[in-house]
């Protein structure tokens, strides 16, 4: 009957698959998408382990490649992103090349030192920079791809402060606005303040309109 079915409904909650490996990249969705009623899998949850190469030349084009990748592998609705770090003084690198930096696979550290030296006796007027990133997502029997964008401007300072693993250039990313480095945000400050939540909250209503 129609009374089953609709309690069936209730009980299979919509997934969405987050398409990252990067742990600290699913607890923060996890935030900014816990008060939707719906099932958010990472890879490593669904038991994908295949990378894919991000070669494209933005990050709206990395982030819809692996959107696309990794739907086709699950057939669930799926969110990919991309994203890094834009230096003003350096003409926007590292930009989409932020983890290949100096043209291979860098570590955090060397990707911090890297920074630093650029930037060495750059006064702190000219060292203005700009987290961004780029979220892709795709539904089954949907041609469509939804895509958003969201931003951070900072400073980038003169050494690293709190480093986390991963994210080496949050390190160095200060906020005038907030008086702190990126990496010193509790979740609930980076989920209410960061690009990634710009970008979220773009998505929301069709989020809502497909997965509620």
């Amino acid at each position: 009957s129609d009374f089953i079915s609709y309690n069936e409904t209730e009980i299979n909650m919509q997934k969405l698959l987050l398409a990252t490996t990067n742990p600290g990249k699913v607890t923060e969705y996890k935030v900014l998408l816990g008060h939707l009623p719906i099932e958010l899998v990472s890879l490593k949850e669904a038991g994908i382990t295949m990378a894919v190469e991000e070669d494209g030349k933005t990050f709206e084009e990395n982030s819809i490649k692996k959107a696309a990748v990794y739907h086709s592998l699950t057939g669930l609705p799926t969110l990919a992103d991309d994203g890094g770090l834009e230096i003003d003084h350096l003409g926007g690198e590292p930009g989409v090349m932020s983890r290949r930096w100096p043209g291979y696979e860098a570590s955090d550290e060397e990707l911090i030192k890297m920074a630093l030296d650029k930037l060495n006796g750059v006064p702190r007027e000219k060292r203005g920079a700009c987290l961004k990133v780029s979220i892709a997502l795709i539904f089954p029997e949907d041609d469509n791809i939804y895509t958003s964008e969201g931003e951070k401007r900072g400073f980038i300072g003169a050494e690293p402060i709190n480093f986390q693993e991963g994210y080496p250039f949050r390190c160095l990313f200060y906020i005038p606005e907030l008086g702190k480095y990126y990496s010193e945000l509790t979740m609930e400050e980076e989920a209410k303040l960061a690009h990634r939540k710009e970008a979220i909250d773009k998505l929301m209503p069709v989020l809502k309109q497909k997965l509620l």
